[in-house]
C-alpha cells in the first residue's frame, strides 16, 4: 500500500504533468484558434495538452528513457517554452470576424429563455446520469481491478512494459494473436504515466471515466455553432450509455478514448468553419492543423478509427478552396501524422510495413509475419449481410443487448443525422464531411475481419465488437440537432443561455453577458476546480488503500486454475514470469515490478510465435531466466487433457510445483532445463 508521503508525490507530479501540458497548450490554442471560447477553447486545449503528454513519452520511449524524472522535466520544458516563445493569438490573420464562432448557419431565432433554460438544464441532468452510470461499473473496478480480457490480454500489458522498460518503440510481444503488438498504443501511453507517477496502477480504473466527460464536452460542442449544443449533449449522452460501451467502465479498453479524439475532431472543424469570415472559403490552415491532430490522435489509438480518421483528413483537402489544396495538405496531413503516425512508423522500422496484417496491395506483396493471426475466427458483419439464419439467431439478439431495446430508434436517428449532413453540402462542406466520417466510422465496422468473429455461421464476437459500431451511431446522433431539416425548431428552445451554464463557460450565444460577468466566470470555474481537486486528493487516498489492498485477491473472472495463480502473483515482486496464458496482466503483481512474458519465438518481420517442440520450449525458457513458469489453457474444454502440453515439457529436475488447480500449474525454476531430456511422447 502506498503510504501518504509516496500518495502525495505521485499526486504531485500528476499535477505538475497536467499543468505544464495545459500551460503550454493553451498558448498553442490560443495562437491557432484566438476566437475560440468556453467549451469548445477547452477542448481543443485538451487535444492540445493530451498530444503533449503523448509526444513527451514517445520521444523519451523511443530512446528508453520514459521514466519519470525525464518525462516531468520534458513536460515542464516543453510547457514553459511555448509559454515563453509562443505569442498569444490576437486574430487568425484570415479575416476572422470578432465573434464569428457563434455565427450559426441560420439567422439567430428569437430567444425563448424558459424553454433554453429547460433544454440546457436537461443536458446537464442526462449527462450527469450517464456519468453516475459510467462511474457505477468503474467503481466494481475498483473492488477488483480489471478484468476485461482486452484489458488483461494486451492493454494492461502493453502500458506495463512502457513504464517498466521506458521503451515504446521496440515490439511488447504478447499471446500470439491477431499481430497485437502492433496494435496503435495511444491509449496505453495514459495509463502507463499513471504507473509512472504511482509506481502502481492506481489511475488506470479511472481514466476511462476522464474519456467518457470528454465525450461529453464534444458531442456539446458538436452542436454548439447550431444553436443546438443541448440536444447533441443529451443524444451523445444516451449513445454513449449503451451496453456496448458498459465495458469501457473501470477498464483499460480504448474505444472510449478513439471516440473522444474522432467526436474532437469534428466538433473543432464545426466551430471553425462558423469562425470564418464571410470572405474565407474553407477552414483557416491553423484549424486544419488542430483538426488533423485530433484525428491522428484517433488513428492512433485503435485501427478501426484509421478509415474515419483518413476521411476527415482528405475530406478537408478536398473541400478547400481550387488553389490552397495543396496548402491544406501541408496543414492537416503532418498534423494528423504527429497525432498518429508513431506507431505506424515503428510498424515500419520493425516489419518494412505499417499495416503487417496487410500482405498484398493490388499485385504488390508487402512484408509481413508469415503466420494465421490465431484468436477467434474472423469473419465480418458484411459477410453475414444477407444471411437470416444469421441475423435471427445472433445479429437481432445481439443489437438487443449491446444497443439496448431501443436499438432500430436509436439506430435510426444515427444514420438519420449522418445521411441529412449529406443536404446541403454546398452551404455546408464541413457538417457533409462530419455525415461522411461517421459513415466511414460505420463501413470501418461493417468489413472489419473481427466484427462478427466465431465459428462459421456463429458470430459469437458480434456483441462484444458492436463498440466498433457506437462511435458511428455516437457521432451520427450528436450531429442529428445540427442537420438543417431540425437545426432551426430546435434552436428556437436553445437560443438562450442559463446563468448557470454561463459561468459554467459552456454559453454559445453570440452574447457574452456583461464585463462583469465575464471577469468571473474564470475565477468561479478556478474555485470549482480547486475544490474538487483537494476533495479528490483527499478521499483518494483511502481509496487507493482499498484498492490495492483488493486488487485480484479473489478473482473470479476467468478458469479456477488461472484465478489462482493471479491471486498467488499479486504477492510476487520484482521476478521473471514466463506464460502460456493470454490473459497476463494479473501477473505483473500490485507493484508492477514482475516482468512477464509469453512464451514464444521470433519470426522475420516481427512475427512471434508459441514454440511447437520441448525442445524449442525449455530453450526459450532457459535463454529468459525465468524464475517462475504459469503454464495453463485460456479456457476449460471438453475432450481436453486437464493441463497442457507445456505443463509436461516444464516438469523434471529444476522445475517445483508451487501452485497445481487446473488447467494452470505455477513452477518455481530452481535450475536451467536440459532440452535433450525432454519426456518423451
Amino acid at each position: 500500500m502506498l503510504g501518504p508521503g509516496r500518495y502525495l508525490l505521485g499526486v504531485a507530479e500528476l499535477a505538475l504533468l497536467v499543468g505544464f501540458a495545459r500551460l503550454g497548450a493553451t498558448r498553442v490554442r490560443s495562437r491557432l484558434l484566438p476566437r475560440f471560447e468556453g467549451a469548445p477553447a477547452h477542448l481543443a486545449t485538451g487535444v492540445l495538452s493530451l498530444a503533449i503528454l503523448i509526444w513527451a513519452a514517445e520521444i523519451l520511449g523511443t530512446v528508453s528513457l520514459f521514466k519519470p524524472v525525464p518525462y516531468v522535466l520534458l513536460v515542464l520544458v516543453t510547457g514553459l517554452s511555448l509559454r515563453l516563445f509562443v505569442s498569444p493569438g490576437g486574430g487568425e490573420g484570415e479575416g476572422a470576424r470578432t465573434d464569428a464562432l457563434a455565427r450559426p448557419q441560420d439567422p439567430p431565432p428569437r430567444r425563448s429563455p424558459p424553454a433554453a433554460t429547460a433544454a440546457s438544464l436537461a443536458a446537464v441532468l442526462i449527462a450527469t446520469v450517464a456519468v453516475v452510470h459510467f462511474a457505477a461499473g468503474v467503481r466494481t473496478r475498483l473492488l477488483t481491478d480489471m478484468t476485461g480480457f482486452d484489458s488483461t490480454w494486451y492493454h494492461g500489458p502493453f502500458a506495463a512494459g512502457f513504464y517498466q522498460s521506458g521503451n515504446t518503440i521496440d515490439l511488447h510481444f504478447i499471446a500470439p494473436q491477431f499481430l497485437a503488438w502492433f496494435y496503435p498504443a495511444n491509449g496505453e501511453i495514459f495509463h502507463a504515466v499513471g504507473m509512472l507517477a504511482f509506481g502502481r496502477d492506481l489511475l488506470s480504473p479511472l481514466l476511462n471515466l476522464g474519456w467518457f466527460a470528454g465525450c461529453l464536452l464534444a458531442s456539446w460542442c458538436i452542436g454548439r455553432p447550431y444553436r443546438v449544443a443541448p440536444w447533441s449533449l443529451i443524444l451523445g449522452a444516451i449513445a454513449l450509455s449503451v451496453p456496448a460501451l458498459s465495458d469501457q467502465a473501470g477498464e483499460a479498453r480504448n474505444d472510449i478514448v478513439g471516440i473522444f479524439f474522432l467526436l474532437a475532431a469534428v466538433a473543432i472543424a464545426l466551430n471553425a468553419w462558423a469562425a470564418r469570415s464571410e470572405a474565407q472559403r474553407g477552414l483557416p490552415s491553423r484549424a486544419l492543423l488542430l483538426t488533423g491532430l485530433a484525428a491522428g490522435l484517433a488513428a492512433g489509438t485503435k485501427l478501426n478509427f484509421l478509415l474515419p480518421a483518413a476521411v476527415l483528413v482528405l475530406g478537408l483537402v478536398a473541400i478547400a478552396p481550387r488553389g490552397a489544396r495543396l496548402r491544406a495538405l501541408a496543414a492537416v496531413g503532418p498534423a494528423a501524422v504527429a497525432g498518429g503516425g508513431y506507431w505506424y512508423l515503428r510498424n515500419l522500422v520493425h516489419t518494412g510495413n505499417p499495416l503487417p496484417w496487410v500482405h498484398h496491395l493490388g499485385p504488390i506483396s508487402l512484408p509481413a509475419p508469415g503466420q494465421t493471426l490465431g484468436g477467434r475466427e474472423a469473419h465480418s458483419v458484411l459477410g453475414y449481410l444477407t444471411n437470416g439464419s444469421v441475423w435471427s439467431d445472433w445479429f437481432l439478439p445481439g443489437l438487443h443487448h449491446g444497443l439496448w431495446i431501443v436499438w432500430p430508434l436509436l439506430g435510426t436517428a444515427a444514420l438519420a443525422g449522418l445521411a441529412l449532413c449529406l443536404v446541403g453540402w454546398k452551404r455546408s462542406p464541413v457538417l457533409t464531411l462530419a455525415g461522411l466520417v461517421g459513415l466511414a466510422a460505420a463501413l470501418a465496422w461493417l468489413v472489419a475481419p473481427t466484427s462478427a468473429s466465431g465459428p462459421d455461421e456463429m458470430p459469437r464476437g458480434f456483441e462484444s465488437a458492436l463498440r466498433y459500431l457506437v462511435p458511428a451511431v455516437v457521432l451520427g446522433v450528436a450531429l442529428l440537432p445540427a442537420t438543417p431539416l431540425l437545426r432551426r425548431r430546435l434552436a428556437s428552445v436553445s437560443a438562450s443561455r442559463s446563468h448557470f451554464l454561463s459561468l459554467s463557460g459552456m454559453n454559445y450565444d453570440v452574447d457574452r453577458g456583461s464585463a462583469a460577468g465575464r471577469g468571473r466566470a474564470p475565477q468561479v470555474g478556478l474555485a470549482l476546480v480547486g475544490t474538487l481537486t483537494a476533495l479528490l486528493v483527499v478521499a483518494g487516498y483511502p481509496i487507493q488503500r482499498h484498492y490495492l489492498e483488493n486488487r485480484y485477491a479473489n478473482p473470479s473472472f476467468t478458469t479456477p486454475g488461472l484465478n489462482a495463480a493471479f491471486a498467488w502473483a499479486r504477492d510476487v515482486s520484482g521476478a521473471r514470469i514466463a506464460t502460456t496464458s493470454t490473459r497476463q496482466y494479473p501477473l505483473f503483481g500490485t507493484d508492477l515490478s514482475n516482468h512477464v512474458q509469453f512464451i514464444g519465438v521470433e519470426r522475420p518481420h516481427g512475427g512471434f510465435e508459441a514454440p511447437t517442440t520441448c525442445r524449442a520450449w525449455r530453450t526459450e525458457l532457459n535463454k529468459g531466466q525465468y524464475d517462475y513458469v504459469v503454464t495453463t489453457r485460456d479456457r476449460l474444454e471438453a475432450g481436453q487433457p486437464p493441463y497442457p502440453e507445456q505443463t509436461r515439457w516444464t516438469e523434471g529436475p529444476g522445475a517445483r510445483v508451487v501452485l497445481k488447480v487446473a488447467p494452470t500449474v505455477v513452477f518455481k525454476l530452481t535450475a536451467s532445463l536440459d532440452p535433450s531430456k525432454c519426456p518423451s511422447g
